[in-house]
């Protein structure tokens, strides 16, 4: 008979043999994906049983990705119960339909007349008017549902990491479920257009994937893995997928910019016709979106006047603090507040300076490590934090400057990728 001991220290090494081998990929980017993914998989499977030993049932159950599904969902559940008690706040009116569009033509309208709604997210707000015509004007359905994307968006985050071979892919996922930081988005029935983009995102984002590991060459081989008809339906359910996500939120205009550093993270390289190519149109179309919702801020809601009077050395004064400010929140959410004290924001001031320099050293340093093969994936990491905060950096104008700067609900999308490494750095 084996002793207690003796079993728990044979499981711990049976469960971090595969988790070390994928952390010191994601450290290094691991120069041939489909290699880190078998090979980790080759791990898992040895590791199945040891000694004679097999892994006890649980853990087994445990590791199939819908039972970390199933856990991500309850625990969700779970941690937001107290929300489906809460109403409306602040700005709920001017997402839950008005009366003036709860009918088929008010529909069109959400789709054809820009200002018929508070901004122009015509799925969003499609959305929005179906949901009204289940239940009305019940807080408890929309709380509800926002609950459930949030936790989709997590289970699809966990899907995601899994598919890179991203080590600690259930933290991960549990800690984006979990944040406090996320309790904004998901709390307030204004910000469906954060967990259901997400979903789509990030649903796009796996479709892609699949198009694009469809269409590598097999190991010691010239042929691409996958046929052509279904690499051309990856394809088009990803776009369809991404211009779901444009029409919900355009925030989510930074997909195809963070397909393509999560490729260099995988390869250390780009290819223009394997990478920069099928991304091109999506690309088009992600600055066309932004542009528009730039230009709808400005003219349509009010993004503009002396509030928003600030130089380009001011801009980059606020995007470099705004950046630690996510990050720190991330790292130590205390004292979340829905309106911050709004930043006055000073170019004579001299420790102002301080934040913008301080990443671009961060950035020096991650790209120096880079460079010579070690911390590859956590530049990647770093790229995507900032890519998918620039549209709220401080260089476009967001009505919400009138009130702060900053936002936890600013971050939610964002947060995704220091959250991957922190669910990898929390395994090995």
């Amino acid at each position: 008979r084996r002793s207690a001991t003796v079993y728990s220290v044979r499981l711990v090494r049976v469960i971090a043999r595969p988790s070390v081998v994928a952390v010191s990929q994601l450290a290094t980017g691991g120069d041939d994906a489909e290699h880190c993914l078998d090979q980790r998989r080759h791990e898992q499977a040895r590791s199945h049983r040891f000694d004679g030993l097999a892994w006890p049932r649980m853990i087994r159950r445990f590791a199939s990705p819908r039972a970390q599904c199933a856990l991500v969902f309850a625990l969700t559940v779970a941690a937001y119960w107290p929300v489906l008690d809460a109403g409306f706040i602040w700005d709920d009116a001017g997402h839950v339909t008005h009366p003036a569009l709860q009918s088929w033509s008010g529909l069109a309208r959400i789709w054809f007349e820009p200002g018929a709604t508070q901004q122009y997210y015509p799925l969003l707000h499609s959305a929005f008017w179906l949901e009204h015509r289940l239940w009305g004007d019940a807080p408890l359905g929309y709380h509800l549902l926002n609950v459930l994307w949030h936790a989709t968006a997590a289970c699809l985050f966990v899907a995601l990491l899994r598919r890179l071979a991203v080590p600690g892919a259930l933290l991960a996922g549990l800690l984006f479920a979990l944040h406090p930081v996320g309790v904004e988005s998901v709390a307030w029935i204004s910000e469906q257009k954060n967990t259901l983009s997400t979903v789509f995102y990030l649903a796009a984002a796996l479709a892609y994937l699949r198009f694009w590991d469809r269409g590598r060459p097999r190991p010691q081989s010239t042929e691409a893995t996958g046929d052509g008809r279904g690499r051309i339906r990856a394809y088009v359910l990803a776009t369809v997928l991404f211009i779901a996500a444009l029409l919900t939120k355009t925030v989510t205009a930074t997909l195809p910019a963070a397909l393509l550093v999560v490729a260099w993270w995988r390869r250390g390289r780009l290819s223009w016709r394997g990478d920069v190519q099928p991304l091109l149109p999506w690309l088009i179309a992600g600055v066309g979106a932004g542009l528009f919702t730039a230009w709808f801020e400005r003219t349509g809601i009010g993004a503009q006047g002396a509030d928003f009077n600030l130089s380009l050395v001011e801009r980059g004064l606020l995007a470099g603090r705004v950046g630690w400010f996510y990050l720190g929140k991330l790292v130590w959410p205390a004292d979340l507040i829905f309106f911050y004290p709004r930043w006055q924001i000073d170019a004579a001031a001299a420790w102002q300076y301080l934040f913008p320099v301080a990443a671009f050293v961060l950035l020096g340093v991650l790209a120096w490590a880079a460079r010579r093969g070690r911390g590859r994936g956590l530049l990647a990491a770093a790229l995507l934090f900032g890519g998918t905060l620039f549209p709220v950096l401080g260089f476009v104008n967001v009505y919400p400057f009138v009130f702060s700067y900053v936002a936890d609900h600013f971050q939610y999308l964002a947060s995704l990728s220091v959250l991957a490494v922190a669910g990898a750095g929390m395994v090995r």
